[in-house]
């Protein structure tokens, strides 16, 4: 933490938590743990470092967030991690200032312009002078191992960084191995995540009425995540009455009509950069549910439910597989693309595949203790006039899981 006199301390108005009497999070222990995941991964690769792009890992490894949505598609920054010795993050002036703040880095440097934008037909020659740099950096605190594990850094910088005597492989998987095994720091940020999530699917709930475009009522939802902290939704998944059916419309200006089902999937990176992932279906009113629209939701109430007593540690992804539960046929063409997945700064791996999908798609892992998993469901035939879709958020423990979303599930759908 930088240090004030109390000249410079009198013009600062500082970021703070509204309490001094109960314990917070401890953010310095979070951010150790995680970069130490990372660098041990490197360990067990036989990489000497890794060279991050993507601003969700880059704010695992260091806990700096710097226009993290423009960096996704203008890259703009990235960091040098390696197994033993200096954390080294290039970006401009306002992450260096986040970052000057932070004990998990070391020393900030300009980043080189990597992207079209900034380089243009430069782009060759920005390219090789990176390369160079992150081969002067290898040969510096590689201690004679030229292995460098590189995400998402373009085919130019790539092809340069290969044609510098660097030994380049893939980062993906190390900085997903690292991620996805939470520790208890992490999960209580996500809670915190799913709570404010949670008080967003309240003001949804409160506000569905027929009349409301289904955008009026999602709004909501962002706004609970940004007042709270939080970051964004990945998705627009909030949709009414027959844009249910197929799952995966997009939140429009449809006018929510009576006794429909609403449903949505959060897909939230709420604070701290975690994600809280859940999903709910509700029903529109005035009126009663009939009784199709009651054996959408049972059904996949039931396929939630009886696939969470598959996730336990030692569980393999494909004992869930053929083990979890089975949709009758007509539900089948329109299912979810995985039963469950992998939670923490975003959807992460593993995906659990349905065993329509394993052959082709299917990879085997085993469950363990601290991974966070969304379990899914979404119910509706081809051609059928709604759907449901129900998720809910879970950690792995030792006697089995514990459920992280406490919002409840529809009473009046489930009689």
């Amino acid at each position: 933490m930088k240090e004030f006199d109390v000249t410079s301390a009198a013009a600062i108005t500082p970021v703070m938590t509204i309490t001094d009497t109960e314990a917070q999070i401890d953010m310095v222990r979070l951010r150790s743990y995680r970069l130490q995941r990372l660098r041990q991964q490197l360990v067990n690769c036989d990489l000497a470092a890794c060279v991050l792009f993507s601003p969700l890992s880059i704010r695992y490894a260091t806990g700096v967030r710097n226009c993290a949505l423009f960096h996704t598609h203008i890259v703009s920054g990235y960091l040098f991690v390696p197994a033993e010795g200096p954390v080294i993050l290039f970006d401009a002036a306002p992450g260096q200032r986040t970052a000057a703040g932070l004990e998990t880095v070391d020393e900030c440097r300009d980043a080189l312009p990597l992207n079209f934008m900034y380089s243009g037909s430069r782009m060759d020659e920005w390219a090789r002078r990176w390369a160079a740099e992150m081969a002067d950096l290898i040969d510096q605190h590689g201690g004679g191992n030229r292995r460098l594990a590189v995400e998402r850094a373009g085919t130019r910088a790539t092809l340069a960084l290969a044609a510098s005597n660097v030994d380049v492989v893939d980062g993906m998987d190390v900085i997903e191995s690292a991620r996805k095994i939470k520790g208890p720091e992490e999960i209580m940020c996500i809670n915190y995540a799913i709570a404010v999530a949670e008080a967003g699917m309240w003001r949804m709930r409160d506000a569905l009425e027929p009349g409301k475009t289904e955008l009026q009522v999602w709004n909501l939802l962002w706004q609970a995540n940004i007042e709270h902290g939080g970051d964004w939704l990945e998705c627009r998944l909030f949709s009414s009455g027959d844009r249910i059916n197929p799952w995966q419309q997009e939140a429009s200006h449809r006018l929510i009509r009576p006794n429909e089902l609403v449903a949505f999937d959060t897909d939230m990176i709420g604070p701290f950069g975690y994600a809280a992932d859940v999903s709910r279906t509700f029903f529109s009113g005035p009126g009663k549910p009939n009784a199709y629209q009651k054996e959408l939701y049972q059904r996949a109430h039931e396929e939630v439910h009886q696939n969470l007593g598959l996730m336990r540690p030692g569980m393999s992804f494909k004992e869930i597989t053929e083990k979890a539960y089975r949709q009758p046929e007509r539900f089948v063409a329109n299912r979810y693309p995985v039963l469950a997945h992998g939670v923490g700064m975003s959807d992460e791996w593993p995906a659990i595949f349905y065993p329509q999908d394993y052959p082709e798609c299917g990879y085997d892992g085993v469950l363990e203790l601290g991974m966070v998993m969304s379990v899914e469901s979404y119910v509706g035939e081809v051609g059928g006039p709604e759907g449901v879709k129900l998720e809910q958020q879970i950690v792995i423990t030792e006697d089995g899981h514990k459920l992280l979303c406490k919002f409840p599930f529809e009473e009046e759908l489930l009689a």
